[in-house]
């Protein structure tokens, strides 16, 4: 017994290996030996039964007792053996955090924040894409209720497409105003065409009067492609989601400002020359002008005019003094775009008085009326604030101590980074304010279908009423041009306006939040789908108000270079406010 003891127990040379080996390997031999013990039991039990005559059955008791002690030890072996199952995502945290303690990677806290903030933002962004596809699909939108839900869906993005245009077209002319167009006209004649249109003549100030009429056009037609109708639902969401991202217009806001403004503003910056080497952008020029021509908004050459006498400036026209038959034309013009004003205004005036328009429900019409108005106003201080800044940007520090307030609101734009961080969040300010007023300032269609028509004028002119132009009239005059025309006649009183102070903390509040970070990533791979080129590849870098020579000082990093961003993401590409021209109307 002592033989067979000695051949299937442990020897003192293996438990020292088991010593050496891991805890989980180490219970492993200890439970084998163990089990190996229990049998060497179990067998000499039936040897000295045997032995000594007695029957095995006698021992049933304790055999049986020795194979739950056996079963037990094997339960408890396995446990201990078992290893805990982690996720993917677990385990990657935790190799993530062990390369971490062991410096084998370093975090940079403000580039993970950013990159965390453009993760959100895109994901903000896809969900409220999807949401409004889903509300055009399913019919519960304006727009698609009335027409097939293709045409709609195509319509909004060929929309969101011209808004872009729009908004990355305009910076591109104004920066490339200073520029000899003989440089590029061999490498980028459709830009060459833009360019020379836009800056003959008094054409830049016509164009951007246009223009802004046009973007506003465009983002109350976008409303009413996107915008859901009462009680809408789509994908089976919670009813607080479809309430706080589609009811309320927030996934429209979204789409439009990142995919629609800021991310053609981003490549615009630094890639012009590409950007409006397109014949859509000679369209948009085209159709800029026209609306210019076509005298809707000459009232705003009256206020103009006003203005201009009373500070004694000069309106800066190129043109030499018109003639009588063009100078009854002008004014001509200006008496009808002032009653189409007026006209406008009452309409929309009656229409929210009636409450019957697309104000959410609930709200007292004195009330519409009141939000009217302030959303009006706060539009026109943020356009009109920043024309002012810029037109003290070159005041003597002396001269701008005089008035604290003022001194005080520029400081806070033009410190640091701030300057691009206000105008990122005050272009997000102006979108939401203007998705708002279209909201509010368009007549519901459904009510005048059924009653009486407004003025009792015919169906076909309530139809025209009823795409919300009217609307669009009233917030370009009043709550965009004319507020330019104030700030640029009077920039220090306008900047010592107190509410200045609490919009730029809110414009630059916007910006950190990261709500639109996403207009990066969308730029980067934008910049990279058209192949866009930074401007310094074609034209070289302009020193010292010269142009070299085509070709002469490439930028060392290549072709395919895309436009810097610092920790705090942001572009190191920021605005130069010697852009920006001190004229009567200025562009933003």
């Amino acid at each position: 017994m002592a033989d067979i003891e000695k051949d299937m127990g442990v020897s003192s040379a293996e438990e020292a290996m088991i010593n050496e080996l891991p805890s989980t390997k180490k219970k492993e031999q200890n439970a084998a030996s163990g089990e190996e013990d229990l049998d060497l039991k179990k067998a000499d039990t039936y040897d000295t039964a045997s032995l000594s005559g007695e029957s095995v059955g006698d021992e049933d008791k304790d055999v049986h007792d020795i194979d739950i002690e056996k079963d037990e030890i094997m339960d408890k072996t396995k446990i201990t053996n078992q290893k805990p199952h982690r996720s993917i995502i677990v385990a990657g945290v935790e190799g993530f955090w062990y390369l971490c303690s062991k410096g084998k990677i370093k975090i940079n806290i403000n580039s993970t924040v950013a990159v965390i903030k453009c993760l959100i933002s895109l994901g903000l962004l896809v969900f409220s894409v999807t949401i409004i596809m889903a509300a055009i699909f399913s019919r519960q939108t304006e727009m698609a209720k009335n027409i097939h839900p293709i045409f709609a869906f195509i319509f909004f993005w060929f929309l969101i497409i011209w808004l872009a245009m729009m908004e990355g077209g305009q910076g591109c002319l104004v920066g490339l105003q200073p520029l000899d167009k003989s440089v590029y006209v061999k490498s980028h004649p459709v830009t060459f065409k833009n360019t020379t249109l836009a800056h003959k003549d008094d054409n830049m100030d016509r164009f951007i009067v246009g223009r802004q009429f046009l973007v506003v056009l465009v983002i109350f037609l976008i409303n009413m492609c996107g915008a859901s109708i009462k009680d809408a639902e789509v994908l089976n969401l919670p009813t607080i989601l479809t309430e706080v991202f589609l009811a309320s217009g927030v996934a429209m806001m979204l789409t439009t400002i990142i995919v629609g403004q800021l991310t053609a503003q981003v490549n615009a910056a630094v890639c012009m020359l590409d950007f409006i080497n397109s014949y859509f952008m000679l369209f948009t020029c085209y159709v800029s002008l026209f609306i210019e021509f076509s005298g809707m908004l000459h009232s705003v050459y009256l206020v103009q005019i006003i203005f201009a006498r009373i500070t004694g400036k000069t309106t800066g026209s190129s043109k030499p003094p018109r003639s009588r038959i063009q100078d009854f034309f002008f004014w001509a013009r200006v008496l009808v775009s002032f009653a189409i004003l007026v006209f406008a205004l009452a309409v929309t005036l009656q229409a929210l008085f009636d409450g019957n328009t697309n104000m959410w429900s609930g709200v007292p019409s004195a009330v519409s009326v009141v939000i009217f108005f302030l959303l009006l106003s706060f539009v026109g201080l943020m356009d009109g604030m920043q024309i002012a800044a810029f037109a003290l940007v070159n005041l003597p520090e002396e001269e701008l101590q005089i008035y604290p307030r003022t001194s005080a609101n520029c400081k806070l734009i033009f410190s640091d980074q701030n300057l691009q961080a206000f105008l990122i969040g005050r272009q997000i300010c102006v979108a939401c304010f203007m998705f708002v007023v279209a909201r509010i300032s368009t007549l519901n269609a459904d009510y005048y279908n059924n009653n009486d028509n407004i003025f009792g004028v015919s169906d076909g002119l309530q139809n025209f009423f009823n795409t919300g132009l009217l609307g669009a009239v009233v917030l370009t005059v009043i709550g965009s041009l004319i507020w330019r025309i104030v700030a640029s006649s009077f920039p220090i009183a306008f900047m010592s306006n107190p509410l200045i102070h609490f919009i730029i903390h809110t414009c630059l509040l916007l910006e950190k939040s990261g709500i639109c970070s996403s207009a990066w990533l969308l730029a980067f791979c934008h910049k990279h789908i058209m192949k866009y080129q930074i401007d310094e590849v074609y034209i070289g870098f302009v020193e010292k108000g010269a142009v070299a020579e085509i070709g002469a000082g490439v930028n060392e990093k290549g072709q395919d270079e895309m436009t810097e961003i610092d920790e705090s993401g942001k572009s190191w590409g920021s605005v130069d406010s010697s852009q920006v021209e001190d004229e009567t109307v200025v562009p933003v």
